[in-house]
Order: C-alpha cells, then sequence, then structure tokens
C-alpha cells in the first residue's frame, strides 16, 4: 500500500486485477512505483486500476518508451495526445511503427537511441 500511495480500496482494485502483483518485489514496485508518480506524473488510483503496468520492466519497456513519448512532445512531434498507458500496453512491433517509424525524417536518431534506452545506455 505503501509504495504506490494506494488506499485500502485501491489495493483492492490493482491486486483483483493482478494478483500475481503480490510475488513481486517490493523493491522492483518501489522502483516503478516512484518512476510511473514521480517521472511519468501517474496519479496512484490510476496505477491502481492500470496494474498491468507494474508487470513491465522498468529500464527495459516503461523508461524506454516514456523517453520516445517525452521526446516527441517536447518537440511537438506527437499528433495527439495518448495515455501513457496506450503507449507501454502495444507490443514491441505496434510501438516501433506507431511511435518511431512516422518521424524518421524529423528525428533520425530517434531509433538508435530508442534501442540504446533499451539496452539501458541513455540516461534520463
Amino acid at each position: 500500500m505503501k509504495t504506490f500511495k494506494w488506499s485500502a480500496a485501491e489495493v483492492d482494485i490493482a491486486v483483483s486485477k493482478d494478483p500475481f502483483m503480490l510475488r513481486r518485489s517490493k523493491e522492483s514496485l518501489w522502483l516503478k512505483s516512484d518512476f510511473l508518480i514521480s517521472e511519468v506524473g501517474l496519479e496512484p488510483a490510476y496505477i491502481a486500476c492500470l496494474p498491468t503496468l507494474t508487470i513491465c520492466s522498468l529500464e527495459g519497456w516503461l523508461r524506454p518508451r516514456y523517453y520516445v513519448v517525452k521526446f516527441l512532445k517536447k518537440n511537438g512531434l506527437l499528433d495527439r495526445d495518448r495515455t501513457y498507458h496506450t503507449v507501454v500496453k502495444v507490443n514491441e512491433k505496434v510501438f516501433v511503427e506507431k511511435f518511431i517509424c512516422p518521424y524518421k525524417e524529423a528525428a533520425p536518431h530517434l531509433a538508435q537511441d530508442y534501442a540504446a534506452a533499451c539496452r539501458g545506455e541513455v540516461t534520463r
């Protein structure tokens, strides 16, 4: 509960949607919680409703995708606002097709930066 700053009701919601969440280490959950709340800006209640966010690898999935979306928004390249969950839930092929390929000309380095981020080579 304390890890995600959830109420008892939010814990019930999250665990009912993903009972295996209880098997994850506290450290892993805390790191993901800190990232999702502090960096991405998600509300704890939003995370409770979408506990699948806690399944994803922080360094191999969550952080690299956030890097791409943040870059695209910062540079005015993302044509419409997307929820972070929408970006995270799609498979790798779809993510690349929707968030990397359309911006090859405007951001030619984005594919390489994303690949490097997935390998843990790009810092925040």
